[in-house]
């Protein structure tokens, strides 16, 4: 008897719900409950998502019964293998790390599997780079000359390393997606489905509403809101654009431009603190700086960036007349009367008990019980019904990543066993010929590529093992050559560099010009550079050097939600406000430009790691020059300006953004506020209202 379409539909949906409350469950119960060791925490994390994989994304669109019984089958073979290994390791071990038949078997069942659901959740990008990676190691890499060469392993020890390995698919990287990225995605889902996401919304539509191009601040703030909630772009886009979007085009913004501000601005979700995606995570573990740090020095950064896409805002309300919205009657203070504590409590535990020392995955594992709580003094109760409907949500907004962040551990795994990071850090210190803004430049380009493939944190982690090691070095070689220009180098530090530069001893110790400290530098060993720079340089100098280069390239990851020719999260803009995913692609690149402005202040300036006062001097000037920045570029302040205005506005970003001394920035910001006084001046002689339709 054949099975109708709604038959086929409802086992898979209970099943699917079930098995996500089931995953949910299992995760907090190894996060915040026991204590179990990373391997079978990380693979039986591995086993619960391809299990839900195989629901989720099906081999065929709209399968029959058949079809989801062999999807299903797939998955129980995946998560069946990756159990069976696990418990095999101590017989591996006992053999000499040897393996039997099945074991063989299991992890090559294992593996085929990985691949299968990565390329289901994100195409054949991933699958086929970890074929490469994969074949270089046991075949190609020894065919090949030149400093990529690599003897090669046995089939035997590239199965083993690949399953048991500290980077591989069950390593690192797979316990910071069962730890950290999971437990705030499902405190992301508690708070959405409390209603957190509508109170969001509200209090942007009230706070912002009224303003100069308020329906696109709207969208601006309430995306910045949205990502202390999700920490993903594309669901930040889904969220919030289908209010945003169609506010900003009622109020007279082109439909284009509205996607761009919401694609733009949901960006920065992932750039948010506390949750900032998965990203932070893998930084936090790769660093071994405390996710506390990171999410502080980031705050100011984030609000640079979401102040960059509001003032194309401004600019694009000025020039295309854009109405306020004239229905905002609601005050903020009601809404958050009405809404906030559901947001604000949470948010508020999860602030305190990171700061009081607390552990992000016992903070979060807390902050959900909050949310569930705070929800009783508001008009949306969290029942049972809704808790069960909040742990599903969670697992199943985490199968992608899950499956993708334990898949990517097999490329990482074959970049740490080859070196093949160190060769590409010495690589990048060759080709920019010691330029920081050169290797910034070629890391942008090369997070450009990988975007075309990768998702952002998968891009990040890749791009962070390749490239992050050459920039920390270049950035600690600018620090030292400050050092050496102001003649501060420790006693101990002289006898290493007569070491590493005798020819140079007699000038060391004394104040240099910057040219002459540069020199000084380039000639250092590149086996000694290390020494040598924890010699001259604190700890703390060398440890926000390192955060420094991972926000450089964590920042320069994001491009690839808003860059064409893949730019996910244009591309949902671009289907709700009804426009082409390629314009809108490009219309989000440009307004994402604090993308590649900001992470220069990290590279040049002390605003990571500095004083706060460094901190807060560095940011008034960079708002400034920010403006100046999207002012110049779109040509229009309060109203047109002309070429030779745009290319002194330029001069003012400039003077504003660049590393010079106080003077200079307070030059850049008196000519910039001259520019705008009088350029607002005469827009309050210029009609108003809009342009007349040309016949």
């Amino acid at each position: 008897m054949p099975t109708t379409e709604t038959e086929t539909q409802l086992p898979p949906s209970r099943l699917l719900l079930l098995l996500g409350v089931a995953v949910s469950l299992m995760h907090l119960w190894f996060n915040v409950g026991i204590v179990l060791s990373s391997l079978w925490q990380n693979s039986l994390h591995f086993a619960g998502f391809a299990l839900m994989a195989s629901l989720v994304y099906p081999l065929r669109k709209n399968p029959t019964l058949v079809w989801k019984g062999l999807d299903i089958l797939l998955g129980l073979l995946a998560a069946g293998s990756a159990i069976y290994l696990i418990a095999s390791e101590d017989a591996i071990y006992a053999r000499g790390v040897r393996m039997v038949p099945a074991e063989w078997i299991a992890g090559i069942i294992l593996i085929l599997c990985a691949l299968e659901f990565t390329r289901r959740v994100a195409g054949w990008f991933i699958p086929v780079l970890i074929l490469v990676a994969l074949s270089y190691v046991g075949w190609w890499g020894g065919e090949i000359s030149g400093v990529f060469r690599f003897a090669g392993l046995r089939p035997e020890t590239i199965l083993f390393r690949s399953i048991y390995g500290d980077d591989a698919l069950f390593g690192t990287i797979a316990g910071i997606s069962s730890s950290y990225v999971f437990m705030f995605i499902l405190f992301g889902a508690f708070l959405l489905r409390s209603g957190a996401g509508e109170f969001v919304i509200d209090l942007a539509r009230a706070v912002a509403g009224k303003m100069v191009g308020g329906p696109g601040l709207v969208a601006v703030m309430a995306s910045g809101l949205m990502g202390t909630i999700s920490g993903s772009a594309v669901a930040n886009t889904a969220s919030t654009g289908v209010v945003t979007i169609p506010l900003m085009k009622r109020a007279g913004f082109p439909a284009k431009f509205a996607a761009g501000v919401e694609a733009a601005s949901s960006t920065g979700g992932q750039l948010m603190p506390p949750i900032m995606g998965a990203g932070a995570f893998v930084m936090a573990t790769y660093t071994q700086i405390s996710y506390n740090t990171i999410v502080v020095v980031s705050i100011l950064p984030a609000i640079l960036y979401f102040a960059t896409v509001g003032f194309f805002v401004r600019i694009e309300a000025k020039r295309s007349y854009v109405n306020a919205l004239d229905n905002e009657d609601v005050s903020a203070l009601e809404v958050f009367k009405k809404g906030g504590i559901v947001f604000l409590l949470p948010i508020a535990v999860l602030i305190g008990l990171l700061i009081y020392g607390y552990t992000p995955t016992y903070a979060a594992g807390i902050s959900i019980v909050a949310v569930v709580v705070a929800s009783w003094f508001s008009p949306n109760r969290m029942g049972p019904k809704a808790v069960i409907e909040a742990l599903a949500m969670g697992a199943q907004n985490m199968v992608m990543t899950a499956i993708l962040l334990c898949a990517v551990g097999l490329v990482v795994n074959v970049i740490a066993t080859a070196g093949i990071g160190n060769t590409f850090s010495l690589m990048i210190n060759e080709w920019a010929g010691h330029s920081l803004v050169i290797a910034i430049g070629l890391i942008a380009l090369a997070s450009l590529v990988l975007g075309m493939g990768l998702p952002v944190t998968a891009a990040y982690i890749v791009l962070g093992t390749l490239s992050a090691p050459a920039l920390h070095a270049l950035i600690s070689d600018g620090l030292l050559v400050d050092a050496l220009v102001n003649g501060q180098i420790p006693e101990a530090a002289k006898a290493i560099f007569m070491l590493a530069s005798p020819e140079h001893l007699a000038q060391i110790g004394n104040p240099m010009t910057a040219p002459v400290a540069r020199s000084i530098v380039d000639a250092i060993p590149v086996d000694m550079a290390g020494m040598v720079r924890e010699a001259v340089l604190t700890p703390h100098a060398l440890t926000y050097a390192l955060l420094s280069a991972h926000l450089i390239v964590f920042w320069l990851s994001q491009d690839s939600n808003v860059t064409p020719p893949v730019a996910l999260a244009a591309f949902t803009a671009a289907a709700i406000s009804g426009t082409k995913p390629m314009a809108t692609g490009f219309q989000s690149w440009k307004l994402a430009k604090g993308l590649y402005i900001v992470p220069l202040l990290f590279a040049y300036t002390p605003f990571i790691g500095g004083s706060w006062a460094d901190d807060f001097t560095i940011f008034f000037f960079a708002l400034f020059g920010l403006y100046a920045f999207a002012a110049a570029l779109e040509g229009f302040m309060e109203m047109r300006i002309g070429f030779w205005v745009r290319l002194l506005t330029f001069g003012c970003a400039g003077a504003l953004l660049w590393p010079a001394p106080w003077w200079v920035h307070l030059a850049g910001l008196a000519a910039l506020a001259g520019l705008f006084v009088s350029n607002w001046r005469e827009s309050r002689r210029a009609p108003t209202g809009p342009p007349a339709m040309s016949v």
